[in-house]
C-alpha cells in the first residue's frame, strides 16, 4: 500500500499558501492506520528504548500503538496547564511567539532511553522542545520516528545531532 496516497492535501489551511497533509482519512483507513503503526515500529525496532513519548495531539495517535506493538510505555507531552500531577516545562520559540510543553516530573527517570513519534516532522521547533524537556530529566533521546517529514521546511537542522527516521518524505 502506497501510505502517502492516503494523506489527503487540503490548501490555504490554516492560513493561505500553506498546503496542509491531513492524516485523517489515513487513520480512518484501518488497513493504513495499521500498516503505518507497524511501520513506524518497525523504523525503531532495534533501537534499546525504554519509553515512548509522544506530544499533544497527533503524537498520541501514533505514539500509543507503536507503544503497544513494542510493548513499551508511553508518555505524553502536553501543552501547559493540562497534566494533573507534578510537571516539568519547557518554552520554546514559534514563529509567532512561545509555546509551553510539559511532561509529568515522574515520567522520565535519569538514564532512561527515549523514543519521540509524532505524525510530522516540520520545522522541528516543538520536537526539539521535547527532547530538551526529556533530557532536562535525565533522559536519553535515542531516536525520533515520524509519519512524514516535509523537507522543505528543514526541520532535522533543528534537530542536528539527533537520530531521526520518517516514514514518508514530502
Amino acid at each position: 500500500m502506497e501510505l502517502k496516497n492516503k494523506i489527503r492535501n487540503i490548501s490555504n489551511f490554516p492560513k493561505e499558501g500553506i498546503e496542509f497533509k491531513d492524516i485523517t482519512t489515513l487513520i480512518q483507513d484501518g488497513e493504513a492506520f495499521k500498516e503505518s503503526v507497524d511501520k513506524i515500529a518497525d523504523l525503531i525496532r532495534d533501537y534499546d528504548i525504554d519509553l515512548i513519548v509522544g506530544p499533544e495531539a497527533r503524537g498520541f495517535i501514533f505514539g500509543t500503538p507503536v507503544a503497544y506493538v513494542l510493548n513499551k510505555g508511553f508518555a505524553p507531552v502536553r501543552k501547559k496547564g493540562k497534566l494533573p500531577a507534578e510537571v516539568m516545562q519547557y518554552e520554546y520559540d514559534l514563529e509567532y511567539g512561545t509555546d509551553v510543553i510539559e511532561i509529568h516530573k515522574d515520567a522520565i527517570k535519569k538514564g532512561m532511553k527515549v523514543a519521540i513519534i509524532d505524525d510530522l516532522l516540520a520545522t522541528g521547533g516543538t520536537i526539539h522542545a521535547c527532547s530538551k524537556l526529556i533530557e532536562s530529566l535525565g533522559g536519553e533521546v535515542v531516536v525520533m520516528a515520524f509519519l512524514m517529514e516535509l523537507e522543505f521546511l528543514k526541520g532535522r537542522e533543528k534537530l542536528e545531532g539527533y537520530n531521526v527516521k520518517s516514514l514518508i518524505k514530502f
